[in-house]
């Protein structure tokens, strides 16, 4: 054999080994990569998303985190029917509606103010809506990194005519680049506050018909949902600004701030679609609308949904019939926790924590994507409203310590997270360790004023 044969033998052998080592050694490489460049990566290369699908673990559910979850029976729920007339008997001080965040803004020392919760205004109702209606004039252009609450907001609020940047409402909402959430009731909060002219409602329990009614009356609605990419990466929470639909094609017309299209025309979307990913987020919208159009939108969403108790109840009565039609439905079972637990924020009944918490067990028992508590934090009301302080924190570890390093890089971005971790400490009288949760919720947010306010309760 010659030599230059031999030579070139050994260099085809040597080449063979290097791309062996490289294809084991890539998994490895792809999980070092901050989630930040991945995602610039993936969005820019078709092949570089590719290769990290095949390269990446498997994703798993939030089922399959070390805490130790409870199993038990759901009691049957003694709720009336949707259109009954319920008074709640105390609500915080700070919000008629409860948000996520008003239980944190009350610490373990401090006291409920009870305010009464108006009546519903009797408003014509509205003919049903056309069988297709259009928004024109929406201008989309690609989120920043994990910018999608700050863009679609903005997005909206350009719609109407204020000239505001997803970069500068993000500089209040999410001043660390790395924060995985802004929830609804903060975009709600930054349009009420610092927009003049505008105002911003969240809702809960959403269909199909209030969207088409919002539309055909000229308002965009931005939509709360969850999706996968399909680069391995896993669930996500996302916003969609959804802005026209045809029934006789069954499809919604968005803007989707991460997924495009960004040519100027919009995205399609089934009405099945666009409820499988809704469900996620128990069918939460936001609306931003002038003064002049307080009425209409009262009119639209009607005198139930006005009224938060009865909003809850809906969407819990709602739950539960998704339930039933599948019982290993998780993100019904989650839904139902969550509705509960806002019925019981707003009469105080322990009951409404009791069968929350349960819904929130079942949740859990069947599995949910490891990323769902990065975006939905009322299971921690129900287990603190319950004593469960332990169970709080064996949450927050198993979020901060997630056998996915993608799970485990994000849950130290979220500030809800160190928010409830300290309540549970604070209640558990270790107020050193509160502190420190609290200090941590307000490094990464300094305008996340549940944090400020629950530490200042506890002495600083």
């Amino acid at each position: 054999m010659r030599t230059s044969t031999k030579r070139l033998i050994v260099i085809l052998v040597v080449l063979q080994i290097l791309a062996v080592i490289g294809i084991l050694a890539l998994p490895k490489v792809v999980e070092a990569i901050p989630s930040t460049y991945k995602d610039v990566l993936a969005e820019r290369s078709a092949l570089a998303a590719e290769v990290m699908e095949l390269v990446t673990t498997p994703y798993p559910t939030i089922s399959a985190l070390n805490v130790e979850i409870q199993e038990v029976v759901i009691p049957t729920l003694a709720l009336s029917t949707p259109t009954a007339t319920l008074e709640p008997t105390a609500t915080t001080a700070l919000s008629t509606q409860p948000t996520e965040s008003s239980e944190a803004e009350v610490p373990p020392t401090a006291t409920l103010e009870p305010t009464p919760t108006p009546s519903p205004t009797a408003v014509p109702t509205l003919p049903p809506p056309p069988p297709s209606a259009n928004i024109e004039g929406l201008v989309v252009e690609p989120q920043n990194f994990n910018n999608c609450g700050p863009a679609n907001m903005t997005m909206v609020l350009n719609f109407f005519g204020h000239a505001i940047t997803q970069s500068e409402a993000a500089a209040y909402l999410k001043p660390n680049l790395q924060d995985r959430n802004v929830s609804p009731w903060q975009m709600s909060d930054y349009v009420n506050a610092f927009i003049p002219g505008m105002q911003a409602e969240v809702y809960t329990g959403g269909n199909l018909n209030l969207l088409k009614q919002f539309i055909a009356h000229g308002l965009p609605v931005i939509i709360e949902k969850g999706y996968d990419p399909g680069r391995g990466e896993g669930w996500y929470g996302h916003y969609l600004t959804v802005h026209g639909y045809d029934d006789e094609g069954r499809v919604f017309y968005s803007k989707d701030t991460y997924l495009g299209p960004f040519d100027g025309t919009s995205r399609m979307d089934s009405f099945n679609q666009i409820l499988e990913g809704w469900k996620a987020f128990n069918y939460t919208f936001i609306v931003i609308y002038e003064p002049k159009d307080a009425l209409l939108v009262q009119q639209i969403i009607g005198p139930e949904m006005a009224q938060p108790l009865m909003m809850w109840q809906m969407a819990a009565v709602k739950a539960q019939a998704e339930t039933e039609a599948d019982a290993e439905d998780a993100f019904a079972w989650f839904n139902l926790g969550t509705s509960l637990t806002a019925m019981g924020e707003i009469t105080g009944d322990n009951a409404f924590y009791q069968q929350g918490a349960a819904a929130f067990d079942r949740a859990f028992a069947i599995g949910l994507p490891g990323r769902m508590l990065w975006y939905q934090f009322r299971i921690y009301i129900a287990y603190m409203k319950l004593g469960r302080y332990q169970d709080m924190i064996d949450l927050t570890n198993a979020m901060l310590n997630h056998s996915d390093p993608r799970v485990r890089e994000g849950s130290s971005y979220v500030e809800e997270t160190y928010l409830y971790r300290g309540h549970a400490y604070a209640w558990l009288g270790q107020l050193s360790e509160a502190r420190t949760a609290y200090r941590r919720a307000l490094e990464l947010n300094e305008n996340f004023y549940p944090a400020q306010i629950a530490l200042d309760s506890i002495g600083g």
